[in-house]
Order: structure tokens, then sequence, then C-alpha cells
């Protein structure tokens, strides 16, 4: 047995789809443990662009088992749609398998979401609108429609009758909205029963007997640290644990069965919607790296906000999940940057911190401590091997391992899959 977590470190978008995309080269099984459609993984293959939302990025490799697990919020329609799409360029999705006990989101859950944010006003959260936090509301309220049932038609009859009735009075007397109609969302999801029916078990049984018998099993993570329900920047969060904990919960293992943790870090820092932002660049450099990068949501298209390495938030990961190596991507959007910085640490009314701030009033107001060094100001995107890196490069990707106590693992040096230099076999 063999599993390995790749989990982000920052706000998301680190580029964790091109490094499962890599790693699962190797590995047997590919699992998605949290999160749902507002995540997006862009991984290229041979020139070709894909998008993925719910599906795991293992799904590139034919032959692969690809697990949607337990701790996923499934669209129904949204997945249907990838699994067409990945069809269409010939991709073989045969190998997914979806949790039965995975949660639906319902289109109250996309209403109410919009809904909710537009209410927030100045105070709004910066969802993406796709019904996820409100689908984990229903879980955690109880309330909630599992895949198990949207496969058992009078089950699902029945629990989707006291929802929209539910629903449609709280979207009629609080939001005054229109509500849904019982009969057309009923046999619209029963269609997407019968399309979804042969990829649904139970994936938990599935999982753990693959990892007796020795398989190679990769988890993938959806959004990032900072988003993690408990850990990230609440209320700016995400409403699931992309932390390597929530592997456990979100896939059904147990946590004996983590042999690696590598920590995507991106090599400045991003993040969208809103919350404090400590290294945020507003500034011609800030524009520079958010179009040099193409910083821009996969699933919304929104511009993301960007700053310098923030090498604090990257320790704090290190420490919550345990990571064991660094896989440090977008390294030559930098490229042509004369300057570089890396905040190593925080003070807060002249005091340095030594802990990572759980106040949001603080975090808002801390001033970043700055290590200055040269950038390499040449193109890296054909280097295959570390120590052919510019000695600037080097430099700045090891005062990153040394500003967080975290080794280096891989350092990507383009969206390609040939573009990966490794420093550690992960399997």
């Amino acid at each position: 047995m063999s599993s390995v977590v790749v989990m982000g470190t920052q706000w998301g978008d680190e580029g964790k789809g091109k490094i499962v995309d890599y790693l699962a080269e190797k590995a047997d099984v590919v699992v998605r443990y949290q999160g749902g459609s507002n995540a997006g993984h862009t991984v290229v293959v041979n020139g070709q662009e894909f998008k993925l939302r719910l599906l795991p990025s293992g799904i590139l490799y034919n032959g692969k088992m690809c697990i949607v697990g337990n701790g996923v919020v499934v669209d129904p329609q949204v997945m249907l749609e990838e699994i067409q799409g990945m069809k269409a360029k010939g991709v073989d999705a045969s190998g997914l398998k979806i949790s039965n006990r995975a949660h639906v989101v319902m289109p109250y859950h996309r209403l109410l979401d919009e809904a909710e944010e537009k209410y927030r006003g100045d105070n709004k959260i910066g969802t993406t609108k796709r019904g996820i936090g409100p689908c984990y509301m229903d879980q955690n309220a109880r309330t909630g429609i599992r895949v198990v049932d949207l496969m058992d038609e009078e089950e699902f009859s029945e629990k989707l009758k006291i929802n929209i009735a539910a629903k449609n009075h709280l979207l009629q007397a609080v939001y005054g909205l229109e509500g849904f109609d019982y009969e057309a969302v009923k046999q619209e999801y029963l269609a997407y029963a019968e399309e979804l029916r042969p990829y649904v078990t139970d994936t938990m049984c599935v999982l753990n007997e693959a990892l007796d018998a020795g398989a190679k099993v990769l988890f993938e993570g959806a959004q990032a640290t900072m988003l993690d329900l408990d850990h990230g920047t609440y209320p700016y969060v995400t409403s699931s644990h992309p932390i390597a904990g929530g592997v456990c919960v979100g896939a059904g293992i147990g946590p004996t069965r983590i042999n690696t943790v590598v920590g995507v870090v991106k090599a400045y820092t991003t993040r969208v919607g809103e919350g404090p932002f400590p290294t945020e660049l507003l500034d011609a450099d800030g524009d520079y790296i958010r179009n040099q990068g193409r910083e821009f949501g996969t699933v919304t298209g929104r511009p993301r906000r960007c700053g310098w390495l923030d090498a604090a938030v990257v320790r704090y990961a290190g420490l919550l999940s345990g990571i064991n190596y660094m896989a440090i991507t977008r390294l030559d959007i930098l490229d042509q940057m004369k300057t570089l910085k890396i905040c190593t640490g925080y003070k807060y009314k002249g005091q340095l911190l030594k802990e990572f701030p759980a106040s949001l009033k603080v975090l808002g107001q801390v001033e970043p401590i700055y290590q200055e060094l040269p950038g390499w100001e040449q193109p890296i995107s054909g280097i295959k091997r570390y120590e052919d890196l510019p000695v600037n490069a080097r430099r700045y990707v090891e005062a990153i391992s040394e500003a967080t106590g975290i080794k280096i693992g891989i350092v990507s040096v383009g969206p390609g899959r040939e573009q990966t230099i490794i420093l550690k076999d992960m399997f």
C-alpha cells in the first residue's frame, strides 16, 4: 500500500490539478475527497487544455479508477456534462466511481446561494453561487439528499417533497423569490439518476479493498488550506475541509492509511473573493503577475487577487496537514521580474507574531516581513533538471523551503506534464 495526498497550501488555484495529473500516471486509484463544482482544475496534456470541476484529475489517464468520495457534493448536471465532455475528447470515463453517500446539489441550493450572497451586501463572502454551501448546510442540518436516495425513486420523491416545501417557503417569505415545481425537479433528477447509476457504488469499501490489495492511491483536494471551514480565514472559507485531515472523513479511510502529504505552493500568492490578504499587490507588479499567469477563475472567470508569496501561510498549512514535501508551481510566471519578495512572517502593532492569527481583524492589520531576492530574468519553461535552473531561481525556491520548513519535492516550470522537475518520487 502506498498513498499520497495532494492538497493546496494557500487560498486555492495553486495548480493542484497539474500535480495530481502528473502523479496519477503512477497511481492505480485517484480520489477526490471534498468540495463541489465550485472548484476548477486546469490540466494541459499534449497542448490540449482540460478544465475539470468534479471529476478527479486522474480521469485523463485511461484505465485508472477515479473515485468521487462521500465528502464531495455532487451536482448531477455538472457531473454528466463533464463525463460527456471527456468522452467527446476521447477520454475513457468508465473507471469513474461515485460514492452513494455523497450529497446531491439541488436547484434550490443554487438559488439560495445566490440570494443569500446578495442579501449580505457589503458583507458578502465571495461564493461562486454554485449551491455548494447550502448543500453542505443541508447535510449538517440532516435534511440533505444523498446519491443513495437519488437512486431510489420512492425515497428520493419523499425527501424531495419535504425539502421543496421548506425551501419554497424560505425563498418566498424571506427573499421574495418564486419557488420550484416539485414534479419538474423530480423528473429532471430522476433522469440524472439513470445516467449516473452505472457509476454509483460504496466507494469506501472499494477504496479500502484497493489499499488492502496494495494499490497506489492518490488523494486530490479541492480549494486549499486557507479556505478550510475550521482552519481558514473564516468566514471567507469554503464549506468543507481541504486539509489533509479531510481525506479521512471525505474518502472513508483511517489516518494510518496516509503515507505522504504533498502541499502545492504557487510561487506567488492569489486568492478570490473577500477577506484579508497581507501580501496583496495593488500595483503594476500585481497586474503583471495576474496577466502573465492568466489569473482568472477556471469556473467563474473572475480576476484573482495577486500578491507576493506568503511563507507564513504555507508554514501554517504545513503544520495543519503534516506536509512532507512541497510542489512549487508557476515558477515560470516570475521569469521576467527583476526583484522578488517572500513574506517570512508578520508584525502586529510592532510585535512579531509567533502564530498565524485566527482573528481576521488582526490579519487585516499585520505588517508583512519581507525577504527580498533577485529575479532570474530569463525563461525556464524548457528546463528539465533542477540543477540547470538559474542560480537565482534555485535560491528563490530554497528560500521558500527555508522559510516554511518544508522540503522541496517537485518544481513545475510550465503547465505541461513534461514541464515538471521531480526531486523526490512520491510513489
